[in-house]
């Protein structure tokens, strides 16, 4: 009986520790700048709130048509977008 106790334990550990490791695993994937929420842009390197608030607001009027358009956002130059290059697409 204690051995089905521990292994129910072992087993409801795996499970929680799979679940809670689900968004972590999620935020390693890449940063869409043209539909990202505010939220997910502030992952990126060097960008904070009041950047993420200005990606959205430019591209409001001017699509980002590819990874590079991001430095057309004021605030945004060639340091942020090499430390971001590999984790932003620019997608539809």
């Amino acid at each position: 009986m204690k051995r089905v106790k521990k292994i129910s334990i072992i087993i409801l550990a795996g499970i929680l520790l799979v679940a809670m490791s689900q968004p972590i695993l999620a935020s390693k994937g890449k940063v869409n700048i043209n539909t990202a929420t505010k939220k997910e842009l502030v992952v990126l390197k060097h960008v904070g709130d009041k950047t993420a608030d200005k990606i959205i607001e430019y591209r409001k009027a001017h699509p980002f048509q590819k990874a590079e358009d991001i430095m057309n956002v004021k605030g945004i130059g060639q340091k942020v977008f090499d430390a971001n290059k590999d984790l932003i697409v620019v997608k539809d």
